[in-house]
């Protein structure tokens, strides 16, 4: 990669590289390649104060906050099949099971992108997440009911996706016994 100083007034720094007094590199580099650039050379030369001054004051969110965000988030009509798949991973990546409203929007995002897989395995994922709490998923299917009645969407277990399935005996498909 090929750097120029454009500003030969400029001091130059230990590694040889231009800066303004207030800091900002004057490189000519591929637009990609000087926005990385520029990120690792305010972390290596300020450390982690430019952190707090790129970022802005973090405020504690609470529940009612977080299920708005993600309610919001699910019911944007130009919600696409990646976006939900995203959004649902980070949901289900958080240490928490997610309340039924936002379940709800879930899966009627799920409905209006007319993808019944991913809203089965919403429901999965919820059961997984429930972990050994035997309460919370019955809980969220009774609350989520009229959901799944309006959308018309079966829950794993109607679907016969919780039973384990028999093993094909030999003999089937054609294949010969001996």
């Amino acid at each position: 990669c090929a750097c120029a100083v454009t500003d030969p007034s400029a001091s130059t720094s230990a590694i040889g590289i231009s800066f303004r007094s207030w800091g900002a590199p004057f490189l000519k580099f591929e637009p990609s390649r000087a926005t990385m650039f520029r990120a690792a050379l305010r972390l290596s030369f300020s450390g982690a104060r430019s952190l707090t001054r790129l970022r802005p004051q973090f405020t504690e969110e609470t529940d009612e906050e977080f299920d708005a965000r993600w309610v919001t988030y699910f019911s944007n009509p130009d919600l696409d099949a990646w976006e939900l798949r995203k959004g649902m991973n980070t949901l289900i990546g958080y240490d928490l099971v997610p309340e039924p409203k936002i379940l709800d929007a879930v899966l009627r995002a799920c409905r209006r992108l007319d993808d019944l897989a991913s809203a089965i395995r919403v429901l999965e994922a919820v059961k997984d997440k429930s972990g050994p709490r035997k309460d919370i998923y019955p809980y969220l299917l009774q609350e989520l009911r009229p959901t799944l009645d309006e959308l018309g969407i079966s829950t794993p277990e109607e679907l016969g996706m919780d039973k384990n399935l028999p093993a094909r005996p030999s003999g089937q498909n054609g294949e010969t016994t001996s």
